[in-house]
């Protein structure tokens, strides 16, 4: 009989497992695909391919503009393509998310709610580029609210993956929130200079040579941030091992990042691929950032339900005794 009833409950288990863990490999897949959709469109950009189709939604009235096709035609059709595909994702996220809700974590629902908004207003953005004519704070918005979407899928994926912490983490999941919220300033930053071609004037004519420079030397803080965590990191005695991997996978992001930004300005832009290469580790050094703050602050939690467990055991052993 006992047999029966723990086969019945890891049938439960299992059952209720299968929407959790199919909703994380989806969040995953759509994770990695809005950073490619964002290395698309900043070589987009770069390759002067913003309004390659003249129209919006469609191209050249096509859903394949096959004989107006060429690099910059693919380039702009591609990252349209992208875009689809990852806001039929987030419907299908949202429907997936509210349809288990019963078997699945109370703040999915709502998380993947805000995840259909931000692409929903992604799509918006993307349109009035188009329609207003690359105009900069368009642009930098779409920039800025798709490394929104991208850091909340991290945290919804992050949260759906299974990890059991140490208790060991001090203050890092602050230094963490720190240099992540440093790293998408930064990051806006760098979009308003690539919207508004600093870069270009600034060498061309002293035009917007304060927008160019306040990107510069706006490195400092998130540098000094990131560099903190892995500081820390470092010296946090039995810190788990995917924290320190985090830590120590947002310092070599950095270093290749602050190299990646020299030689973009040292050759005033002319080499595309390192633009948007500048693009793309800034991308993935926020979500770095972003993981190992939610993994801290799981572990954070985790601590502190432990040191909330032991008061109370000994508030029962004093009662005992």
């Amino acid at each position: 009989m006992n047999e029966f009833v723990l086969e019945h409950q890891n049938e439960v288990a299992t059952e209720q497992h299968k929407p959790k863990e199919m909703i994380r490999r989806l969040v995953w897949r759509m994770a990695i695909a809005t950073l490619i959709l964002m290395a698309i469109g900043s070589a987009t950009r770069v390759m002067n391919a913003g309004l390659a189709c003249p129209d919006w939604p469609l191209c050249y009235g096509e859903l394949v503009p096959a004989k107006q096709m060429n690099l910059q035609v693919f380039l702009e059709w591609f990252h349209r393509l992208d875009a689809s595909l990852i806001g039929i994702s987030a419907i299908a996220l949202f429907s997936l998310s509210w349809w288990h809700r019963r078997t699945l974590p109370n703040w999915l629902p709502w998380a993947s709610t805000f995840a259909l908004f931000l692409i929903v207003f992604q799509g918006i953005l993307g349109g009035l580029t188009v329609t207003q004519l690359l105009r900069f704070d368009i642009v930098t918005a779409h920039l800025g609210t798709a490394l929104l979407f991208f850091t909340s899928l991290l945290i919804i994926g992050i949260a759906l993956t299974p990890y059991q912490g140490t208790g060991n983490v001090g203050k890092l999941p602050w230094v963490g929130l720190t240099a992540a919220i440093l790293v998408y300033l930064q990051s806006l930053i760098g979009a308003l200079v690539g919207s508004r071609w600093a870069l270009h004037q600034c060498f061309g004519g002293s035009q917007l040579c304060g927008v160019m420079y306040s990107h510069i030397f706006g490195l400092v803080p998130p540098t000094v941030a990131t560099l903190a965590v892995v500081f820390f990191s470092w010296r946090t005695p039995a810190l788990h091992p995917a924290l320190r991997r985090l830590a120590n996978m947002a310092g070599g992001l950095l270093i290749l990042q602050i190299l990646l930004g020299f030689a973009t300005f040292r050759l005033h832009l002319q080499v595309e691929p390192l633009t948007v290469s500048h693009q793309a580790i800034g991308a993935t050094l926020l979500g770095v950032l972003v993981a190992f703050t939610v993994l801290a602050l799981r572990d954070w939690s985790t601590s502190r339900e432990i040191k909330a467990y032991s008061v109370v055991n000994e508030g029962v052993e004093s009662a005992e005794l």
